[in-house]
């Protein structure tokens, strides 16, 4: 529980070491909050927080770990009640991809990959929610993407499915929620600059699709900041107008043509061998 000395609330962000996770960070600090920093790469989520205590004047949890163990979630949140806190807002946004075909990984990829993606979304959102509730304020965003919104394609199999779970997951939620003062958001980027397609391999292919599809993580950030908490806000929120064209075109079109329309386009940026 926050005490009187920790008058600022608190966000909790996964996967906070580079990208969307890392601007998370940047903006709930220029924004007044405290941070609870959580990744694999302690030398980043340090520097980070160094950066943000100095800027912001803000307290900073740095809290090294893999969501890909069981055991991770509830040591995060441990860690976060030792420190006397309690988290406000949950940002799950820890997440990649497994590059290839589904049979060409290795199933132990398959199972860490649904660790990260689902189970640990999952029970993170489960234990920080009743102190949201009781407390009346804060929320979860859940990072989804486009591509849990058009259809699936062919490589990265798990990737799509796994988001278009989170938005399901997140739009229940808000049902449940309703009326408690909990907001929660399913955030749903495009093609975002980030490290994210180096990472799984995909950035020269990635690099030949045309500027106007690409948005800045701080920009994909401040429209999801922006519409958190707003009255009326969508659960799903969509940024940038090339984006949302495409989620609106996905849902109108006749499920055959669009379904055919992803799979050419698809050849061009998935990895499927």
């Amino acid at each position: 529980m926050n005490t009187p000395d920790h008058a600022r609330p608190l966000a909790l962000v996964t996967g906070a070491s580079a990208g969307i996770g890392a601007e998370f960070a940047r903006q709930f600090a220029a924004r007044g909050y405290d941070l609870a920093l959580t990744a694999r790469r302690r030398d980043r989520l340090d520097e980070l927080a160094a950066s943000l205590k100095t800027r912001h004047q803000i307290e900073c949890l740095v809290i090294e770990g893999d969501l890909a163990e069981p055991e991770t979630p509830a040591v995060i949140l441990e860690a976060v009640e030792s420190a006397g806190r309690r988290v406000d807002v949950l940002v799950n946004n820890a997440g990649y991809a497994v590059p290839g075909a589904f049979t060409t990984a290795e199933w132990k990829d398959h199972r860490d990959f649904i660790q990260v993606m689902i189970t640990a979304v999952a029970e993170l959102s489960y234990r920080c929610l009743p102190a949201m509730k009781e407390s009346g304020r804060g929320g979860i965003i859940n990072v989804a993407s486009l591509a849990g919104i058009v259809a699936g394609t062919a490589g990265h199999t798990l990737y799509g499915a796994v988001k278009a779970w989170m938005i399901k997951f997140s739009e229940s939620l808000a049902m449940e929620y309703d009326g408690t003062g909990v907001n929660i958001q399913a955030l749903c980027p495009g093609f975002t600059y980030s490290e994210f397609h180096d990472v799984i391999g995909m950035r020269e292919s990635v690099s030949k699709l045309p500027d106007y599809m690409w948005m800045s993580a701080g920009d994909v950030v401040a429209i999801g900041l922006d519409r958190f908490g707003q009255r009326n806000a969508p659960v799903m929120v969509v940024p940038g107008r090339w984006n949302r064209f495409l989620a609106a075109l996905s849902r109108k079109l006749p499920y055959r043509v669009a379904f055919n329309m992803v799979r050419r386009r698809s050849r061009k940026f998935r990895h499927r061998e």
